[in-house]
This record gives C-alpha cells, sequence and structure tokens, in this order.
C-alpha cells in the first residue's frame, strides 16, 4: 500500500470532498479518484460514498480513517530516521496548562536559540490525558504532574521542579494556624477529578480536615482569582508563575509533610526524537535554577507554619 494513497483518503474525509482535498495536495481529482480506488481495491471494500455533494466515509472507511493518521506518522518517523537523524521532523510535546503559561516558554526559548531548526506540536491537555497519550505513542514526551503510580517500562521520568502544596487567603484575612483556616473558611477546592486535586484532597483526608465547600475549579488562575475576591481559600500547589497580575494574597506552608508536588518531562523510550528530548532536559536544566522562586510583588507575604495545634 503506497502511503500517498492512504494521505489522499485522510484528506478527503477531513476536507469533505475529492475536490478539495485534490486542491489541498496539490493534484487533479482524477488522481485522488484514481488513488481511492486503488486502497478500496486492496481493501476489497468501498470506503467512501456521496451524500449530496459531499463524500463521507463508510463504515469501513471510518474505521480506516481512526488508524490512518497513526500509520502516516509512524511511515515519517521511519522515513525521517532512515534519511535525517537529528533534530529533524516534528516534535509532539504535551503540556498542562500552567506549564504553557510557567515553565515552558522559557526553557523553548533558550532550546529554540540553541535549536534554530527544530520544529514542536505543543498539545495542552491536563496531566491524567497526556500520560495516556504518552504510553500511547500520540505524543514523544509530556510537561505534566508525576504520577502517583509506577510507569511503564516503555516511558522514562524527570523531574523538574518540586512545588509544595500551600493554604491560598486573601491578604486581609487573619491566621493563626492552617488547619482551624481550612476547616471553618469556604473552600475553593482545586477539581479533585486532576491529579493536582487529587493531590489536595488526599491532604486534607490525612489532616482530619472536612471544610466548608463552596466551589470547585480546574483552573489555578481561576482559584487565585476567586479568593483574591474573598471567596474562600484554597489549598494548590505553589505552582511557577506567573501568577494573574494585581493579586494581594498569602500564601502559608502547610504543617504534614510529603506533599509537594513534582512537575517535569515524561517521555517515550520508544521515540524517533530521542535527540530532541534530550536536547530538551539539558535546556531545561540550565533554565530551570532561574525560574524559581516567582512571587516577587504579587504575594505580599510567604509565612512558614509552626506546629498543629493540639
Amino acid at each position: 500500500m503506497e502511503s500517498q494513497f492512504l494521505e489522499s483518503f485522510v484528506a478527503v474525509i477531513e476536507h469533505g470532498s475529492i475536490a478539495e482535498a485534490a486542491r489541498h495536495l496539490n493534484l487533479t481529482a482524477a488522481a485522488i479518484g484514481l488513488r481511492i480506488r486503488a486502497l478500496e481495491s486492496e481493501f476489497g471494500t468501498p470506503l467512501l460514498h456521496r451524500a449530496g455533494r459531499t463524500v463521507v466515509a463508510t463504515e469501513a472507511g471510518y474505521r480506516v480513517f481512526s488508524r490512518a493518521n497513526t500509520v502516516l506518522r509512524e511511515i515519517n518517523d521511519l522515513r525521517e530516521l532512515a534519511t535525517s537523524p537529528g533534530m529533524t521532523g516534528q516534535l509532539r510535546l504535551g503540556a498542562t496548562f500552567s506549564a504553557i503559561t510557567g515553565l515552558l516558554p522559557p526553557i523553548l526559548a533558550r532550546f529554540t536559540h540553541s535549536n534554530p531548526q527544530a520544529k514542536i506540536f505543543i498539545q495542552p491537555a491536563f496531566s491524567g490525558a497526556l500520560y495516556r497519550s504518552v504510553c500511547d505513542g500520540d505524543l514523544d514526551a509530556a510537561v505534566m504532574i508525576e504520577p502517583q503510580f509506577e510507569i511503564p517500562k516503555t516511558c522514562q521520568w524527570h523531574t523538574w521542579v518540586e512545588e509544595p502544596l500551600i493554604l491560598l487567603t486573601p491578604s486581609s484575612m487573619e491566621v493563626n494556624h492552617p488547619h482551624e483556616t481550612l476547616a471553618v473558611e469556604p473552600l475553593i477546592r482545586y477539581d479533585r477529578n486532576l491529579w493536582g486535586g487529587k493531590h489536595a484532597d488526599s491532604y486534607l483526608r490525612q489532616a482530619g480536615i472536612q471544610p466548608v465547600e463552596r466551589y470547585e475549579l480546574e483552573s489555578l488562575s481561576a482559584i487565585s482569582l476567586f479568593v483574591n475576591e474573598g471567596l474562600g481559600v484554597s489549598l494548590v500547589p505553589d505552582w511557577t508563575g506567573p501568577w494573574p497580575e494585581g493579586l494581594s494574597l498569602n500564601k502559608y506552608l502547610l504543617p504534614l509533610d510529603g506533599f509537594n508536588r513534582r512537575v517535569g518531562l515524561l517521555s517515550s523510550k520508544a521515540s524517533v526524537r530521542t535527540g530532541q528530548i534530550n536536547a530538551l532536559i539539558e535546556t531545561a536544566k540550565l533554565c530551570l535554577p532561574h525560574l524559581r522562586p516567582d512571587d516577587g510583588s504579587l504575594i505580599k507575604r510567604f509565612a512558614q507554619t509552626g506546629p498543629t495545634p493540639s
């Protein structure tokens, strides 16, 4: 099977017509039609049928289409391995939303300066989805929260930063002890469906705190804005900035140990972009010492708490 034939089939499905696919691939409609018929002959079943002025996939065509992009990407990877080792080809990199606005930009700026020929596709998602994408081979690597379980031997983990879990309050709020505050003040929860939110929930459980819940949000930036407006307090990681501007907040370290979250790079050992991944890791080592702390004028006070009250 010619990979160009499969590429033409994908283009027809994505563009909805043979004519549009032909324009996209700079081919004639007749050439696209011949390629589709060759595929149908090889598979022994129709892959397309007309629906008005558009062309849609048959049931068999949809099954082929669901795997076609993966097959084409792997063929392209093999071609580049054979002909162009090094920094060629596109690195498929996932990243959490906070990493995209915090850790990643300065690292990529230095990486791109040192490797101007490198090309990177960035997929934003939460850590759970990124983990699955790396394990399934859809991404070469991802900047994410470290899994709290053993990763498969096909992957490797590199810790970049440790972020302590903190109590976040309005600067005007008096806090004698974080646990007392968490027990009585309305809580703006970090979404428990996310790995970071589960981490915060584990702390509350271990501390025996039953909070007064008010909101549950998946965005750390949104949580900080809610706290700033006096809508409650929150238990969040002290994530690498930038944080939203103009906030007046206090951060309090927590009495219980063992709740730092690690953010780093999960990568696939099977990726053909090993050279780019290793270069990114080395670049991060050079950048990370300059990225934390990032409080500056944003946080008025960072207080170390005393012992848990009896």
